[in-house]
């Protein structure tokens, strides 16, 4: 009797497992549809997401620090005497970064002064001169005026026989050779002019021999100046061992480098296919291999008017026929904007640059 009553009693909680499952049964099969057409919705719309606002920035991992560099040499040659600098030093700028002999640059300076000083003596003396020569053509020109005067009383009595015919021939001849000599000192005067620039009372100073005589000065002072070597701007300077004291220096040859520890740029080169919308002034973010999850702000600089294998030694030439659509890439130019505390970039370090186009896609773009 407790058997069957037992089984008896079982049999509803039985049948309630049942129901339950049953009820679970169809709220899966109703959910997995649900779900898989949530999950289809939810991929569709991240995509589209991604794609409205993958038109917005530009990125490029083709792209380098550049800074300002050059091979410091200078325009003078002469023996090194002294490197001021050792390698990898920080360097401010006119800082003396090495010296040349100084002695012959020194000498070549007084020869030009002792020549501005000669010129100006010489100039002197040939004013002097210029009033010299005017004072003897005022003298030949009253030698000029009594011959010519004693001509003209011969001139009345040799008709009258007062006079010989042979001494009015010679007041004559005087009269001819007196006016040569008025012209021939007049041309020597006018030369001596000539050579003072018309000006016989100006300033020695402002005469042009004396100019030049000056220039030499300056240019022997130019070169004493440039026998000592100053950086051109802050920096750092490297291969400094090249140069040693002692050492001749050819005007024009490279002694050691020096790149810049304060203006830093960074040159990208992304797909002209990427460039639609982007423009000079854009913001942009820099990442640098060298320093993982540190950014770097900056703002596009300048966009390069032309690809850049057009200067390259040998450009694409599609001309034969054998012709290969690539997409080109277009340099530009990323200023950046630098916070103290900002660990130290170098020329040349890999980085990666993403620009902020402001463009916005629409899906109605997408017919």
């Amino acid at each position: 009797m407790s058997q069957a009553s037992a089984t008896a009693g079982a049999s509803p909680r039985v049948g309630d497992d049942v129901a339950v499952e049953t009820r679970a049964r169809r709220r899966r099969s109703l959910l997995r549809p649900i779900l898989m057409i949530g999950g289809l919705v939810a991929v569709a719309v991240a995509a589209a997401s991604f794609w409205v606002e993958g038109g917005t920035y530009v990125g490029s991992d083709d792209s380098y620090v550049e800074a300002d560099m050059l091979s410091v040499s200078t325009d003078v040659s002469g023996i090194v005497t002294e490197v001021a600098v050792r390698e990898g030093e920080t360097v401010a700028k006119g800082q003396v970064l090495y010296r040349l002999d100084p002695r012959k640059f020194q000498i070549a300076l007084d020869g030009a002064k002792a020549d501005l000083d000669e010129t100006a003596l010489t100039l002197r003396a040939m004013q002097q001169d210029y009033l010299r020569m005017l004072s003897e053509v005022a003298s030949a020109q009253a030698t000029l005026a009594s011959d010519q005067a004693d001509l003209a009383r011969y001139a009345r009595l040799v008709a009258s026989g007062g006079v010989p015919r042979a001494q009015y021939d010679d007041a004559k001849f005087k009269v001819e050779a007196d006016q040569a000599r008025v012209d021939a000192l007049k041309g020597v005067a006018a030369v001596q002019l000539a050579k003072l620039n018309g000006t016989p009372d100006a300033p020695v100073t402002a005469l042009p021999q004396y100019q030049a005589a000056e220039a030499r000065v300056a240019e022997a002072e130019r070169e004493l100046d440039h026998s000592v070597v100053r950086a051109p701007y802050s920096g750092i300077v490297t291969e400094v061992s090249k140069l040693q004291p002692g050492m001749y220096l050819a005007a024009g040859t490279a002694a050691f480098g020096l790149v810049s520890d304060e203006h830093f740029w960074v040159t990208a080169n992304p797909k002209e296919t990427d460039l639609t919308w982007v423009r000079a002034g854009d913001p942009a973010t820099v990442t640098v291999d060298t320093y993982p999850g540190r950014v770097w702000h900056g703002t596009v600089e300048s966009i390069s008017p032309a690809v850049g294998s057009a200067f390259s030694l040998l450009p694409a030439e599609n001309s034969s026929g054998n012709w290969v659509k690539v997409v080109q890439r277009i340099p530009l130019r990323v200023r950046l904007d630098r916070e103290p505390g900002d660990p130290p970039l170098r020329a040349g370090m890999s980085v990666e640059v993403s620009i902020d186009s402001g463009h916005h896609r629409r899906l109605s773009d997408l017919w």
